[in-house]
């Protein structure tokens, strides 16, 4: 029974694992903007207030300083929350709070006090929400100290990670992307925790390494089956945390294929890419064949058209065009 699977959506996958840390701890507890009587934006909540009660399950105010700050505090006298914003575009209302107090705290307490505290939001674009509602703001979070990042691309990983997350003891930044929400994938029905820092070979290939986070690891297996048809073996690795990184995995699939392309949906200036390209340099330089190669977004605000924002971000062809090049 350890090993059966049970098909579900990325949503149901997330809704899945809160509703299994909230019946093991009471201790848990939800909070955001209209995450109970609405079951979130995006449906991940659906439920859990009939089943846990407004008392843990708690809507908000419209402000993202109060759903952070509220959520610290909870998680500095012995609650274990999930503050759940509803864009990370707007967490940039609450970086004071996230990055000076809830990244801080327990280095500056000397360790006396811990942050068990998650944040779940969502970013990406491809859906036409616009340049305030669709950005990818991970390296933001990569880049402060006493924070962990995760970023799940299929049901199983997100369901698993955030498991991990609720349980870990310091403050978890959890990415998630809308455009994953319907996606399916099988779950393992018995409980499963995923640990931080353990990446996941999607696809194991032995010409070219692309090492993927999010959507992008979906648009790389397309992109790999393709190349496929021309007789190019591509291993797709999907990190799904990016602090802590595993670059051991990523490193020794280079090492094996002497070529590496990096893809992430956001900006592709200072991005996430510029630090797993740099790691890979510096630990199997003399593994290379060809300089390690970068996909991201344009540096240029999302667009609403439709048609512009699909040129701005990374699309399968670029992923397929980018190997080719790397394999010439």
């Amino acid at each position: 029974m350890h090993d059966a699977v049970e098909e579900m959506t990325y949503a149901q996958a997330l809704n899945r694992a809160l509703v299994e840390e909230m019946e093991r701890d009471e201790r848990v507890v939800v909070l955001g903007e209209d995450i109970a009587t609405h079951g979130g934006v995006f449906a991940v909540t659906r439920g859990l207030v009939d089943r846990f009660s407004e008392r843990r399950v708690r809507d908000t105010p419209i402000s993202e300083q109060a759903i952070v700050g509220a959520a610290l505090g909870a998680a500095l006298t012995g609650m274990r929350p999930v503050a759940e914003l509803q864009y990370l575009d707007f967490a940039t209302v609450a970086m004071d709070q996230i990055v000076q107090q809830v990244a801080k705290i327990r280095y500056m307490t000397a360790g006396q006090v811990k942050v068990p505290l998650v944040i779940r939001s969502q970013g990406g674009g491809g859906k036409g929400n616009a340049a305030q509602h669709s950005q990818s703001l991970e390296a933001w979070f990569v880049h402060v100290p006493g924070l962990y990042v995760v970023q799940p691309s299929t049901p199983a990983d997100a369901r698993g990670l955030l498991v991990t997350a609720i349980r870990e003891d310091n403050p978890v930044m959890f990415l998630e992307h809308k455009l994953l929400y319907g996606t399916r994938g099988p779950v393992p029905v018995a409980p499963t925790a995923i640990p931080l820092g353990v990446a996941d070979v999607k696809r194991p290939g032995s010409d070219v390494t692309v090492v993927a986070t999010s959507r992008m690891v979906l648009f790389s297996l397309e992109a790999a089956e393709e190349l496929a048809k021309e007789g190019i073996d591509v291993e797709v690795i999907d990190p799904r945390s990016l602090v802590p990184l595993d670059m051991d995995t990523i490193v020794a699939s280079v090492k094996r294929t002497g070529r590496a392309l990096v893809v992430h949906e956001a900006v592709r200036r200072g991005g996430v890419g510029a630090e797993i390209a740099a790691g890979i340099t510096e630990r199997a330089f003399d593994y290379l064949d060809v300089p390690v190669g970068r996909i991201g977004a344009l540096a240029c605000p999302i667009p609403y058209a439709r048609n512009l924002e699909d040129a701005v971000l990374p699309q399968v062809a670029d992923i397929v065009s980018a190997v080719r090049e790397l394999v010439r």
